[in-house]
């Protein structure tokens, strides 16, 4: 019984690490651009959400109707404005200009909200509930459900809209992609966007979850890393399995040691299989 609670709180707090390495997943295998302010987008949707469901008074979850809409735009306006001209120069203005924005993100929410910790709580919080003797919270519950959920219509996008199509194109080879008249700039402008708005999603999980800080953006860009290494870039489903493992792995290694043990076995795995990380999108 105990082994499979540990697998049943691993697959819960998974799912969570998961939504963390979608947004780069989708950046890496699309843009191919590493986007060092991922872990900053991630720390905006948290505070995004003790903004709203605050301020609002609603619920934390209602919060994401405006949180991720809001991210979505203010990624989109971001490729499309400043990093495509940054991507037309070459790979490393991009890269410095996304490290720019992380600074930039993190000085401007540590002037706006001060460096104290942050969490956002609700009535269902702390409720356990037993399930055939398990004791389950519900609040992990909601937050693998939204997270499968979330990634459920990202794949539904992705496989069955024009846009979905022509950001697999793009992933699979732009300069084919443009010969289509696919609009390359547009498209990686959009495939930000999600990546923005997925972000909010880990960010408002984040806040449910655990406290959080204007700095804290640098663990989470690492965990995603980690994420990505391990799944694949623009693998949208190994990121999903990925993160089931590294959350197993947390779990049994305890508060102590699972992130340690968990950044040993990704060093292991890029050892042993350089090409791990080298799947497409395009070809989910």
């Amino acid at each position: 019984m105990y082994i499979l609670q540990v697998i049943i709180n691993g697959i819960l707090l998974g799912s969570i690490y998961a939504m963390l390495g979608l947004g780069m997943s989708l950046i890496l295998g699309i843009v191919k651009l590493t986007n060092l302010s991922h872990g900053e987008f991630v720390i905006l949707g948290s505070y995004c959400s003790v903004l709203f469901s605050a301020r609002l008074g609603i619920d934390p979850f209602i919060s994401l109707l405006i949180t991720v809409p809001v991210m979505f735009v203010c990624g989109y306006v971001l490729q499309r404005v400043l990093i495509n001209h940054a991507m037309s120069r070459g790979a490393e203005p991009a890269l410095l200009v996304t490290f720019g924005l992380s600074i930039i993100l993190k000085d401007g929410m540590l002037l706006l909200f001060s460096s104290d910790a942050r969490h956002v709580s609700a009535g269902y919080s702390n409720r356990v509930i037993k399930i055939f003797g398990l004791d389950i919270s519900l609040l992990n519950i909601l937050l693998m459900l939204l997270s499968v959920l979330s990634i459920l219509l990202l794949m539904l996008f992705l496989n069955h809209t024009y846009m979905g199509r022509a950001i697999r194109a793009a992933a699979d080879d732009v300069e084919a992609a443009r010969l289509s008249g696919i609009n390359i700039g547009r498209t990686f402008s959009v495939a930000m966007g999600l990546s923005a708005a997925t972000a909010a999603i880990a960010g408002f999980c984040v806040s449910m979850k655990w406290t959080f800080y204007p700095s804290s953006g640098g663990r989470y860009l690492l965990i995603a890393f980690v994420i990505v290494v391990l799944g694949g870039l623009g693998d949208i489903r190994g990121t999903l399995l990925s993160g089931f493992f590294f959350g197993l792995i947390q779990v049994i290694g305890g508060a102590n040691y699972g992130l340690l043990i968990s950044y040993i076995f990704m060093i292991i795995v890029l050892v042993a299989s350089p090409a791990h990380s080298a799947g497409s999108i395009s070809e989910k």
